[in-house]
């Protein structure tokens, strides 16, 4: 776990922000896995070709993304030593940028405020899931970014009751029924926002904004929801499972886990207390 760099601590390193975005298909995720295409692997070796590190430039991003997860609005912190910083300081994001992939995107690098760190200073993410609901003509173009449902009785997805359903999960909750457990992890998070806007005669799409977020969290809640736009289930229905797993230590199993494909981070946002958001964000919740 990384700790903020400090005038006394940093032994003539720079704590540098990157922003940058990528499409998942063909990454197993963003986390370093051996012997698999990641995000962070990329990055990390177009890094270290970039500054000449003989050691591996750990990186630590504001949200992990599963495997075809997407990316428009990645923040990631880096520490760099000083002299190689200062050599391609400049010019760093177009360098970087023709080090990577097609499929990452870099869109700044820059020297980061004293205290930042990409994950716990941010005081919320904000993903967004699509999903095909019409009974046209598919795009094919779409497969890899949009989930295609086919919704039970040939009806379009009840967008109003999938509305209905979110505002009853909004506020400081322990998710467990819609998280896939982690040693040591929390499940307790605070959900700000989540709503469902039709953006077309046959593209729906959720935005769900949160301080954080536990593994498959978005993609749970997509799930539970759209047995509510299906109208499998009632509005009141995923509020119901989440009062009840509460405090327990399993996942909800009623629903299907909405597929990856369809999930974007979009964006991260920080405060100016960068610090003291990092050292609230650290606490170990309970309700």
């Amino acid at each position: 776990m990384s700790e903020p760099l400090t005038p006394d601590s940093s032994g003539g390193l720079v704590r540098v922000r990157i922003d940058l975005g990528y499409d998942g298909t063909n990454f197993s995720g963003w986390a370093l896995q051996p012997s698999h295409r990641t995000v962070q692997g990329v990055l990390e070796e177009a890094l270290g070709v970039l500054f000449g590190a003989t050691d591996r430039l750990a990186t630590t991003c504001a949200g992990r993304t599963d495997a075809g997860v997407h990316a428009r609005g990645q923040v990631v912190h880096v520490d760099i030593a000083e002299a190689p910083w200062a050599r391609h300081e400049l010019r760093a994001a177009r360098r970087l940028a023709g080090l990577l992939p097609a499929d990452v995107v870099v869109h700044d690098v820059r020297r980061a405020p004293l205290g930042f760190e990409a994950r716990f200073s941010a005081l919320w993410r904000r993903y967004s899931y699509t999903v095909h609901d019409g009974l046209g003509r598919w795009d094919p173009l779409l497969r890899n970014h949009v989930l295609r449902h086919r919704v039970a009785a040939g009806a379009a997805l009840d967008v109003e009751a999938m509305n209905e359903a979110s505002r009853q999960l909004i506020g400081e909750h322990d998710f467990t029924a819609f998280c896939r457990q982690r040693l040591g992890a929390g499940t307790i998070r605070t959900l700000l926002a989540l709503s469902w806007v039709r953006d077309d005669d046959e593209l729906v799409r959720a935005d769900v904004l949160a301080d954080a977020f536990c593994h498959s969290m978005v993609r749970s809640l997509v799930g539970a929801l759209l047995e509510v736009g299906d109208r499998r289930q009632p509005p009141s229905w995923p509020a119901d499972i989440l009062g009840q797993r509460a405090g327990t230590a399993t996942r909800a199993i009623d629903f299907r886990v909405a597929p990856a494909k369809g999930l974007v981070l979009e964006e991260v946002h920080y405060p100016h207390a960068l610090a003291e958001q990092a050292t609230r964000a650290r606490r170990f919740r309970s309700l």
